[in-house]
């Protein structure tokens, strides 16, 4: 089981963001591979660290974690921050350290100068579900058109930054001499720069492929909900690390069915015939159709709860329920026989109403649904 974000920071879910930012910063310093070489739990907790701010100093995906947890993540790979790439961490991170490990950034491991990752530009899709794929998970091929780097492309170092993907300056102040770093202007912080390329490519050596990406869907998403594939957006030129697959899950309509959060809603129409006599009827689930008895007397607004055959909780919580809703059909036109009978039990006993304790109200029924 996956360790809780807050706890690898040591901070509470009511945490600020100044307060999420310096636990980050606290816990990457203690356990920079520059002050630990070699020492591969230190690296662990790096990464850890950086997998719980990536998520935390996120709004959106620190909502979506308190609502799901780690599940909000997964699908097709996730957040997965113990394969997550040293440089990936670098790339993104880096600037929160300001000059702690030597002007401006990190040094690289075991100290000296390093070359400055490129990440390629993510991608964005969104997938329509409908909700038997919700309720049982699904595993989704998808055509993604992605930059890759063109075959027959080649990079050579670049000669304004030496492959270091920075420039350094230093600067005479009042404090001192100040040293700062920014990305090369030249190669745009690859440290490379194009030696030869095939006429389909473009300015960076990257072309438009067609790929078919596998997107594992866990069961419960929601509509809105978004997914990562790691490393499956745009390629990046030289030795640069590809960007992501951002999935949008959409949510598809059920023509029976509607949904509230793990539970289903199934409005069910008996006749009265059925109502007073009793009966069976065959309605819809996420897992096929199923036979419910109908008890001889049953009242209209009276709701049956199928336990389980709702929607799997996206946090492992088990299942939610089916609610079957019964609406008794009063016909709206009778023959000559129809009406006879019926006037002659205008005063029968049996027809007059007669509710009991265990009939709720309307709005019983409902907090009973939020129960």
């Amino acid at each position: 089981m996956k360790e809780d974000y807050y706890d690898i920071l040591g901070i509470s879910k009511s945490a600020s963001d100044a307060e999420i930012k310096k636990a980050y910063r606290k816990m990457a310093l203690k356990y920079h591979p520059d002050k630990n070489p070699d020492d591969k739990e230190a690296e662990d907790k790096f990464k850890k660290a950086a997998e719980a701010y990536e998520v935390l100093s996120n709004a959106d995906k620190k909502a979506r974690y308190d609502q799901f947890g780690h599940q909000a993540f997964e699908g097709g790979g996730g957040f997965n921050g113990g394969g997550m790439n040293m440089d990936d961490i670098f790339s993104q991170f880096g600037d929160i350290f300001g000059g702690a490990f030597g002007g401006g950034g990190f040094s690289g491991f075991g100290g000296g100068g390093r070359q400055r990752m490129v990440k390629g530009s993510n991608l964005r899709i969104r997938v329509t579900l409908s909700l038997e794929d919700i309720a049982n998970g699904v595993e989704k091929k998808i055509k993604v058109k992605r930059k890759v780097q063109a075959e027959g492309t080649t990079y050579k170092t670049c000669g304004t930054c030496n492959g270091s993907g920075q420039v350094t300056r230093v600067t005479n102040t009042i404090l001192g001499r100040m040293q700062t770093a920014s990305p090369c202007q030249t190669c745009g912080g690859a440290g490379q720069t194009i030696d030869k390329k095939p006429a389909d490519a473009d300015a960076q050596g990257l072309k438009v492929a067609e790929e078919t990406v596998s997107v594992k869907i866990p069961a419960g998403v929601v509509d809105g909900m978004q997914l990562k594939v790691n490393s499956k957006g745009n390629e990046a030129p030289g030795n640069g690390i590809a960007g992501d697959l951002l999935v949008a899950i959409s949510e598809e309509e059920h023509p029976t069915l509607k949904r509230e959060g793990d539970n289903l809603h199934y409005d069910m129409y008996v006749s009265l015939p059925d109502a007073v006599l009793g009966s069976s009827k065959e309605i819809d689930t996420v897992t096929g159709k199923v036979r419910i008895k109908i008890e001889a007397g049953v009242q209209s607004g009276k709701i049956l709860r199928l336990r389980g055959k709702g929607i799997p909780n996206i946090n492992g919580y088990g299942k939610g329920d089916l609610l079957v809703h019964v609406n008794v059909w009063t016909p709206k036109t009778l023959n000559k026989k129809q009406k006879e009978f019926f006037e002659s039990m205008k005063d029968d006993e049996h027809f007059e109403p007669k509710p009991e304790s265990s009939d709720k109200s309307f709005f019983e029924k409902v907090k009973d649904m939020f129960s």
